[in-house]
Order: C-alpha cells, then sequence, then structure tokens
C-alpha cells in the first residue's frame, strides 16, 4: 500500500531532491534545483506529468486526477488508493522529475551530475 512516507522516501531519494515546506507543516514539497516535481499530502501526491500522458493516465487510472489547484495540463493528482500499486507510483513520480531536470538550465544539470560524482 502506497503510503504519505513511503513517497516522501522515495521522492528525497532522488538525485539532488529537496525537502521543502512553502505553504506550512503541510504539504511536504519535493524539489531539484529549485523547481517542484512533487507536493505530497497525507492521500495524494500531485505531480508534473506531459500532456498526453496526464490525459492517458487519467483515462486508464480512477486515482489519477487533474492536479488540484496545479495547472490541470501539466500536473495530475494521484490518490493513495489500494489499487494504484507502489512500482505504478513510482513510474509517475519518476517521468515528473525527469520532465523537471530536462527543463533546468544546462549548467544546472551538469551541477546536479557534478554532485552525484561526488557522493
Amino acid at each position: 500500500m502506497v503510503t504519505y512516507e513511503s513517497v516522501k522516501a522515495y521522492c528525497l531519494g532522488k538525485r539532488g531532491a529537496q525537502e521543502t515546506y512553502p505553504f506550512g507543516p503541510e504539504p511536504f514539497v519535493a524539489k531539484v534545483c529549485g523547481k517542484m516535481f512533487a507536493l505530497v499530502s497525507e492521500g495524494s501526491v500531485s505531480l508534473k506529468c506531459d500532456p498526453v500522458i496526464a490525459l492517458n493516465l487519467r483515462e486508464q487510472n480512477p486515482a489519477v486526477k487533474p492536479g488540484y489547484h496545479m495547472n490541470k495540463k501539466h500536473w495530475n493528482t494521484v490518490s493513495f488508493v489500494p489499487e494504484l500499486s507502489e512500482d505504478e507510483l513510482n513510474d509517475m513520480i519518476d517521468h515528473s522529475y525527469d520532465l523537471v531536470v530536462r527543463s533546468l538550465t544546462k549548467a544546472q544539470r551538469e551541477q546536479l551530475q557534478a554532485s552525484l560524482v561526488q557522493s
């Protein structure tokens, strides 16, 4: 079963991930190089998503809805329901993280890569 703690731990395991709380004690916001890739609440997570993939995910999985209080074209909110496997959600988190990393400047991506080498 997907939980707040398991999602938070997976997000923070991503290279360069930062734990932030810009909106108060909840939700937890995972960022890379200052850009958000996950917004985690007690029962759901909002994730960046390619618009075409976002629509497909919403059609295929009732736990996936347009982003709550987010740009609905580019964000999905995924509820933690028993039917959703941890692997499925981790794939969505990976996709969100990858989209954000690709949007970084070349210098930011190089800095992120350098931090991996130093670790």
